[in-house]
């Protein structure tokens, strides 16, 4: 019985493709991924020999149309573009966000370091009253919140605003 549950536990998916058997699927499915990359070898095998061809004559190739040699150059030029744009706007931002981290979060804390310690001694005095000192809560195997135990909405936040502990106003 353990072992059975040990096995279940491991066994996550299954995949007929690996499994012994199944002759035909492992033939349908290596078929199918071998057609797929040809699908995308073919075409750039063409394209790249066709370009090639343009400037050695001695390349065999597919076509030799300038139109379709323009194309490549324009879309090869729009991608370094595209490329350089990007590049050029991930570093600024990088350098930018780096910069402000630097004068403004590590200098000063993103929140009233006093107030934060408050704030804990309020909620922890808070989850006590409610439902019982932290030893109780970590060493209890289950517990039943009972339904006028339940939290409002924003009651937090309205009792850091009762103790006037809320520093986002």
């Amino acid at each position: 019985m353990k072992n059975d549950d040990e096995k279940n536990k491991q066994q996550l998916y299954t995949d007929q493709y690996f499994e012994s058997g199944h002759i035909f699927l492992k033939i349908r499915q290596t078929l199918v991924a071998i057609i797929g990359w040809i699908a995308v070898i073919v075409p750039i095998a063409i394209t790249i020999t066709s370009f090639w061809a343009s400037f050695d004559n001695r390349i065999p190739h597919i076509w030799a149309y300038h139109e379709g040699l323009y194309e490549l150059l324009f879309i090869g030029l729009i991608l370094i573009f595209a490329f350089f744009m990007t590049a050029i706007f991930s570093i600024s931002m990088t350098l930018i966000q780096n910069r402000k981290r630097d004068r403004l979060v590590e200098q000063w804390p993103t929140y009233n370091p006093i107030n934060q310690k408050k704030r804990k001694k309020v909620i922890d005095d808070f989850i006590d009253q409610r439902f019982g000192d932290q030893e109780f809560r970590e060493n209890v195997r289950t517990y039943d919140v009972q339904p006028d135990q339940n939290l409002e909405t924003h009651e937090i936040k309205k009792l850091y605003a009762h103790q006037n502990l809320d520093d986002i106003h």
